[in-house]
């Protein structure tokens, strides 16, 4: 996922934190230093606290508490918030307790410090322990893992990290402010004349470059956030696009819809949440909400075939996730203007 300002003068910088590519881009260009500095601090901290791959993290001490109650910073607590409700919201598809199966199956590092080689790859079958079990007073801040039970925020740290980032700079720079971490995107503040344009594909690559292979839409968001998802794993769908009121909503829906194969689509439209699905032989497959060649404004470059609903405007609230809770629609999420 790509984004283009060109509407009005913004300024950008670009450069990798989390394990992960940051771009920070902002519509004063006097205030961009200072803003990437916060957001510099604010990833730092996040870092800290929730890296399972650090042995001085927060989250590394509570990993190994072995089943005694743990007072944690807001921050930490905060994070581990967000995993739940996702894993709430998506019926368990995208549940932080994994960690312990990551570990047994010998992910333990950092991905870009493990190195290929010719050494056979032993496979185990873990269960994962299951969210339900994880017990978070907020309150107090404290937190109780079951022995044995330890957590991965992975799947909803860096997209909870990219809403938190872009409404803090907002409130202090009082400009449009968008924060993208690899391929989570949060927005807040006022936006460029006619939205934050984000282009979305199936290839990373530089902003100002076409894809070479696959498909690309190019969509406006005001508000929210908006996600790329994809999965080596066995699933229908190469990657998973998904608009929300939120970049931890859209993150916990697209990573659940790469899970849940080919009812995705259904869940998504009955949740009212805008998408855009594409298959491994390139048919794009789009929910009510995302703007494709029905609406003439949406710009779009399809190497593969298309199918979709038609660009019909979400309806906010229209499903309901476990207990009760809503994955919210972006108040806006349409094709350029």
């Amino acid at each position: 996922m790509t984004v283009s300002t060109t509407d009005r003068p913004t300024a950008a910088t670009d450069w990798r934190a989390l394990g992960t590519s940051v771009r920070l881009v902002t519509t004063d260009p006097a205030l961009l230093d200072s803003c990437n500095l916060l957001l510099a601090r604010h990833l730092a901290e996040v870092d800290a606290a929730c890296s399972r791959f650090r042995k001085d993290s927060e989250l590394s001490a509570l990993n190994a508490a072995e089943g005694r109650p743990v007072k944690v910073s807001p921050l930490l607590a905060e994070a581990l918030a967000v995993a739940l409700r996702a894993a709430r919201v998506t019926d368990g598809a995208v549940d932080p307790t994994a960690g312990s199966a990551m570990a047994a199956l010998g992910c333990a590092r950092d991905f870009t410090l493990v190195q290929e080689d010719d050494r056979p790859v032993r496979l185990a079958v873990r269960r994962v322990p299951g969210w339900s079990l994880v017990e978070l007073d907020r309150a107090t801040n404290t937190v109780t893992l079951p022995p044995g039970v330890s957590l991965d925020l992975g799947a909803t740290a860096k997209a909870w990290a990219a809403d938190k980032a872009a409404h803090m700079l907002a409130r202090a720079a009082d400009c449009g402010i968008l924060v993208s971490l690899g391929g989570d995107t949060a927005v807040a503040g006022e936006p460029p004349a006619g939205g934050w344009r984000i282009r979305v594909q199936d290839e990373t690559g530089p902003v100002d470059d076409l894809p070479t292979h696959g498909s690309s839409a190019t969509v406006a968001i005001h508000s929210g956030g908006l996600t790329t998802s994809g999965t080596t794993a066995p699933t229908p769908w190469r990657t998973v696009s998904v608009a929300a009121a939120t970049c931890a909503d859209a993150g916990a829906a697209g990573t659940a819809s790469l899970l849940k194969g080919e009812a995705a689509p259904r869940w998504l439209s009955r949740l009212g949440l805008p998408a855009r699905l594409v298959t491994h032989d390139g048919t794009v497959v789009t929910t009510p909400g995302w703007p494709n060649s029905a609406r003439p404004a949406f710009e779009d470059e399809p190497e593969g075939r298309q199918r979709g609903s038609g660009g019909a405007a979400p309806r906010v609230g229209t499903g309901r996730g476990g207990g009760g809770e809503i994955l919210r629609p972006a108040p806006e999420a349409g094709g350029t203007r």
